[in-house]
């Protein structure tokens, strides 16, 4: 009698109605983490081989950076760590999701100049006009295209670290503010702080 009770309390046998919903459970949450990993632009920047001495000799991995936008102005930068290149790009890529941040953008550019700094690295970018196109290179390339900008100047300064120069440019794009807040912080009009060539098209018209 208790061997029933156990498995009435356990859902019953391998067939019993127990083990059905877990079943259908597992595959609809593998769906839905397929879904989003498809939405969002994943980047690989950087793959290093680093090493833990340990007694006895040294343990080595790797370590991996990944970028992870939406291309609408949402951006995440992981770093993964295992015994193998492929479970150290899952990782980053997990972490990066469960950090992407919401950055402010200007259409298809940046709505002001910014400079930031992250460790020896200095990134510097300007707005640029409609066709102008990712004026970058390295880390900070893949950053921006992430985020969803399309025009844009750039320059990198400093450190040529990978991984230092994407967490400056990641710095630099949480520091922009719309051309209405910045209009509300400075008493001025948000039209005349907008883009020359937004301006321009205004006055055309």
């Amino acid at each position: 009698m208790a061997e029933t009770e156990k498995k009435a309390r356990r859902g019953g046998d391998r067939g019993g109605s127990g083990d059905k919903p877990r079943k259908e459970r597992e595959p609809r949450r593998e769906r839905e983490h397929e879904e989003e990993r498809e939405e969002l632009d994943e980047r690989v920047v950087d793959i290093k081989r680093v090493a833990k001495v340990i007694k006895g000799g040294r343990r080595f991995a790797f370590r991996t950076v990944v970028i992870v936008g939406d291309n609408k102005g949402r951006i995440g930068i992981g770093i993964g760590k295992a015994r193998g290149v492929p479970d150290s790009i899952r990782k980053g890529a997990d972490r990066a999701r469960r950090v992407m941040v919401k950055v402010s953008l200007a259409g298809t550019t940046i709505p002001h100049p910014v400079v930031a700094e992250y460790g020896g690295a200095k990134v510097l970018l300007r707005p640029a006009a409609p066709g102008t196109g990712v004026i970058a290179g390295g880390g900070v390339r893949a950053v921006l295209e992430a985020v969803g900008i399309r025009d844009i100047l750039s320059k990198s300064q400093g450190s040529p670290n990978v991984l230092n120069v994407t967490m400056a440019t990641l710095s630099a794009l949480q520091q922009l503010r719309t051309p209405r807040d910045v209009a509300a912080i400075r008493g001025k009009n948000p039209d005349e702080l907008r883009p020359f060539w937004e301006r321009r098209s205004k006055s055309d018209e």
